[in-house]
């Protein structure tokens, strides 16, 4: 399953790249881009963990930019 997430408060190219890169190795998640121009997060992966791995996404976000949120 594919989900896009708006990201806000994301100010680094750097920083979104680390966001990417940190999310892609979440477990269970298939797939991750993070488009630093329209501020979204593309993310695939299993359906049944989802609620996982957003709990898992929402901290990766944090510890690498405190100031970013992503809206669910």
């Amino acid at each position: 399953m594919k989900k896009v997430f708006k990201v806000e408060n994301l100010d680094c190219a750097h920083c979104a790249a680390l966001i990417e890169e940190g999310v892609r190795k979440i477990s269970g998640v298939e797939n991750a881009s993070l488009n630093f121009i329209a501020q979204r997060l593309s993310v695939e992966a299993e359906e049944e963990n989802f609620p996982e791995i957003i709990k898992n996404i929402k901290k990766t976000v944090k510890k690498i930019e405190p100031d970013c949120s992503i809206e669910f």
